[in-house]
């Protein structure tokens, strides 16, 4: 009798272990890496630049949800938002911060100096303090840069040969912009270049 009862309670707590072996798995299982998406602008001016992002993730293996959490910060045109929302996103323990633009890369390396930040710029990133060189970025910042400063100047010669008789051009900038004055100095040089008048008017919304 006393081998009996034995017996049932081995089958019992065998039981109990497999039923609480499912449970036990799912606890153990390692919690979804969490990427900062961090934009100085809104969802949908940025639309393009999310979808290369989740074909990115996708071409690695990586499928939002899935296998891996997204947290979006947008600072809808308002750059004095930006140190804000990546310091949330350092408070929220994310595992890299992607930054569209220079602004948000300077305000997320500013809120850390150790989660890594991937960053696409408009601008030098050496001249506005991102990176140490080009080849060697240092720190926890790199990325890539798409030569808005360097293609101003060729906007301006193609606006010329869509419109010669223009002697007269104008561009729009928003002051809170700190890529704004670069890339304004360098389309007003290449206006003097083709003896054409450059006038920048500041806009903010």
């Amino acid at each position: 009798m006393r081998i009996c009862l034995r017996r049932r309670e081995f089958i019992a707590a065998l039981g109990g272990a497999a039923a609480a072996w499912p449970l036990a798995t799912r606890a153990q299982r390692p919690a979804m890496p969490i990427i900062g998406f961090l934009d100085s602008g809104s969802p949908a001016a940025s639309a393009d630049r999310v979808a290369a992002f989740h074909r990115g993730l996708g071409e690695t293996g990586h499928v939002e949800g899935r296998n891996v959490l997204v947290e979006y910060r947008w600072a809808e045109g308002h750059y004095d938002r930006l140190p804000a929302l990546a310091a949330d996103l350092v408070r929220r323990k994310v595992a890299v911060i992607v930054a569209g633009g220079g602004p948000s890369a300077l305000a997320a390396k500013t809120g850390s100096m150790t989660i890594p930040i991937v960053f696409s710029a408009g601008v030098d990133p050496v001249e506005i303090g991102l990176v140490a060189s080009m080849s060697r970025p240092g720190s926890n910042v790199t990325g890539i840069i798409n030569l808005n400063v360097e293609v101003g100047p060729k906007r301006v010669e193609l606006l010329h040969e869509a419109v010669p008789t223009a002697t007269i051009m104008a561009g729009l900038a928003n002051p809170a912009n700190p890529n704004a004055a670069a890339i304004s100095r360098a389309k007003q040089a290449a206006a003097r270049s083709l003896g054409l008048e450059f006038h920048v008017l500041y806009a903010s919304t």
